[in-house]
């Protein structure tokens, strides 16, 4: 899983086996250790839970987790959907810009890139 931050936005870019992972156990994270310390890390996780009505956010320490509901999680993943996106709002910081999508196939069809990515939808398309 990819993880892209920009302003006030956070993007997830799954590969196939990742969005089939994260349909089947309800959670897929990733862990970055920034130095030798055992408190040095950052966890990024996407998650699924049956019941919600919006996309949340939940950050505590060293973590922040996008939750889709369950619903919207099996919607996406089993159909060409490209992606999901909302707006959360942060309070006196405004809002966040939530993007959870699938990793496509770069479209220079470089095979490392490209492996386990999902067919791009704009390969053979005349410009």
């Amino acid at each position: 899983m990819k993880l892209r931050l920009t302003g006030n936005s956070i993007r997830l870019r799954l590969l196939r086996s990742e969005v089939m992972r994260f349909v089947e156990t309800g959670r897929l994270d990733e862990k970055v250790h920034f130095a030798a310390g055992d408190e040095a890390f950052f966890i990024y996780a996407l998650e699924h839970e049956p019941g919600l009505a919006d996309v949340q956010v939940r950050y505590k320490s060293s973590e922040v987790v996008v939750v889709l509901s369950r619903a919207i999680a099996l919607s996406w993943a089993g159909t060409e959907q490209t992606g999901v996106y909302a707006t959360v709002e942060a309070g006196t910081h405004g809002s966040l810009s939530v993007v959870v999508e699938k990793d496509f196939a770069c479209l220079d069809l470089s095979d490392a890139d490209n492996e386990d990515t999902f067919p791009n939808p704009e390969l053979g398309a005349v410009c």
